[in-house]
């Protein structure tokens, strides 16, 4: 299904607040969070005077982000789009913010659009991604949606400074568009730095997690995406304390040889003194020419003094470097700990949809693919009524290749994924009852690649060791053959009695064994 742009609050009690001047029904808070009904936000829907293009919008944001990045602590205008950078000194485990205000001008007033302009602050503050930053701002208006009156929650967990910014009547974000201008705050939680500029620990704690989960498709394909994230920050987290545990290394290295050299240069002056002592005492130099040789030692001393004091400083400062490598160390593993738990959470959530939806029919409907990436071809496998054509049902499963749906022996196939970090282009099975991805294959399938169906054989393109191949599979998605000669990454397949027409790498066509995908005619041409 696609990504909603509203999501939740049963945990919203508290976006009344009594203080705030106006007069609220009181909210039953435990009759919510018992609710499996995400509550929306509630956008204005009509027509517009002047309609923004996405990249007008995206850039009120980050012409702000491109002002924090130089320096600046408090871009904006009080009435319009504001932030205020708050980074401080550390404070027993608080957090630093950007509060992301939102005036009494501004006409901000759909969700999407309120993201679009967090995306574009965080492009061009702190380097995201496009499609980081989309994921980091769904996250922190659901954040501060979710935390919206909590004044407690803020006050513990950030610093004075970022809560001497703040109100209690402000803070966070409402789910009414009417009662963002003015009367919002929006907080950015921040981390150490690089990927991890914004803290994803706090944008995904439990209840936030909790309103994904409320979603139809649990908030599934938002999770992935945060997991991966947390997954890059602890690889580059650990890219970092593995580089400054060399630097340390070699740091300590120049020092000890520094030293060594050190106390072999006051050895020298402590003979040369001494020398000096017995030519003036043995008269073979004369008093002025002892007292010249005295004061160019006693420099020299107070340059050994100078360098001695100077190692000194490096080894404290390397103190707080070895403290800098083992905070990242942790981080790294701390994130580490975190996506392997989500991500088991995950996987459970999706085996309940499995378990709860694996005996419903598909209400009668006929299977198709909605595509949702046009670039790319990519979309969903969704349920049409066969006598309205309305969609019945559609998969959280975003990333099949429309041309390579097929249904075959009672399966529905397909060739599915993305060809980026910890994913893959894989041949998968689809339930016809759920529309969800029940298996795939162990091959990396080539992106542009066709699914040919043959009587109970499968043939793609694959990617193995970065060279595409033909190769032959079952309907169980095991590989069956594999082409030892390269071919071409947009090669057809024609089927012909016992042979298979393709193209090699150069483009040439070529007869393939259909069983073994060996050439056919190979031994004749060589001989």
């Amino acid at each position: 299904m696609t990504r909603k742009y509203g999501y939740f609050l049963s945990v919203l009690a508290a976006l009344f607040l009594a203080g705030s001047g106006a007069v609220y029904a009181q909210v039953d808070r435990d009759e919510l969070e018992k609710s499996q009904i995400p509550m929306a936000f509630i956008n204005y829907e009509g027509p517009h005077a002047r309609i923004e293009t996405r990249a007008q919008i995206r850039n009120i944001g980050y012409s702000l982000g491109l002002q924090v990045n130089a320096g600046t602590a408090r871009p904006g205008a009080s009435n319009r789009y504001f932030v205020i950078h708050s980074v401080t000194a550390p404070e027993s485990g608080k957090l630093d913010a950007d509060i992301f205000g939102l005036g009494v001008d501004t006409g901000v007033d759909h969700i999407r659009n309120l993201r679009r302009i967090v995306q574009g602050y965080l492009e061009a503050a702190y380097g995201y991604t496009e499609q980081d930053a989309t994921l980091l701002a769904e996250y922190i208006t659901i954040y501060n949606a979710v935390y919206r009156g909590n004044w407690e929650y803020f006050t513990g967990r950030y610093k004075n400074p970022v809560v001497s910014n703040l109100s209690s009547e402000k803070t966070g974000l409402s789910i009414r568009y009417d009662e963002w201008p003015g009367q919002t705050l929006m907080l950015i939680p921040l981390g150490p730095g690089g990927l991890s500029s914004v803290d994803t620990s706090s944008l995904s704690d439990s209840r936030i997690t909790e309103e994904l989960r409320r979603e139809d498709d649990r908030g599934i394909e938002q999770r992935r995406d945060m997991v991966e994230l947390k997954e890059r920050e602890a690889e580059q987290a650990e890219q970092r304390a593995t580089a400054e545990r060399e630097a340390i290394r070699e740091e300590e290295r120049r020092i000890a040889e520094e030293r060594s050299q050190a106390g072999r240069d006051r050895d020298n002056i402590a003979r040369e003194q001494e020398q000096n002592r017995a030519d003036r005492e043995a008269g073979r130099v004369t008093p002025e020419e002892a007292r010249g040789r005295d004061e160019a030692l006693a420099e020299r001393e107070r340059d050994a003094d100078r360098k001695e004091e100077e190692l000194d400083r490096r080894e404290d400062a390397l103190a707080e470097r070895r403290d800098e490598a083992q905070r990242s160390q942790e981080f790294a593993e701390r994130k580490t700990e975190e996506a392997q738990s989500e991500r088991e959470e995950i996987a459970r959530d999706q085996q309940e949809i499995i378990d709860q939806e694996g005996s419903r029919p598909a209400a009668g409907g006929v299977l198709g693919v909605s595509i949702t990436a046009p670039d790319s071809g990519a979309g969903r496998v969704v349920s049409l009524d066969p006598l309205s054509g309305a969609e019945l049902k559609r998969s959280a499963l975003s990333t099949v290749r429309a041309r390579t749906f097929t249904q075959t022996g009672g399966k529905i196939l397909a060739i599915a994924g993305e060809d980026r970090g910890n994913y893959a282009v894989r041949l998968v099975e689809i339930s016809g009852d759920t529309l969800e991805m029940i298996k795939q294959g162990d091959d990396d399938i080539h992106p542009q690649s066709l699914l040919w169906v043959n009587g109970s054989d499968l043939y793609a393109v694959t990617l193995s060791d970065g060279a595409a191949r033909l190769g032959r599979f079952n309907t169980d998605l095991a590989r069956q053959a594999l082409s030892p000669i390269t071919v071409h990454p947009f090669a057809a397949v024609i089927f012909s009695g016992n042979y298979v027409i393709t193209q090699r790498a150069d483009g040439s066509a070529v007869l393939l064994d259909r069983r073994d995908l060996s050439e056919a005619y190979s031994g004749q041409r060589d001989g």
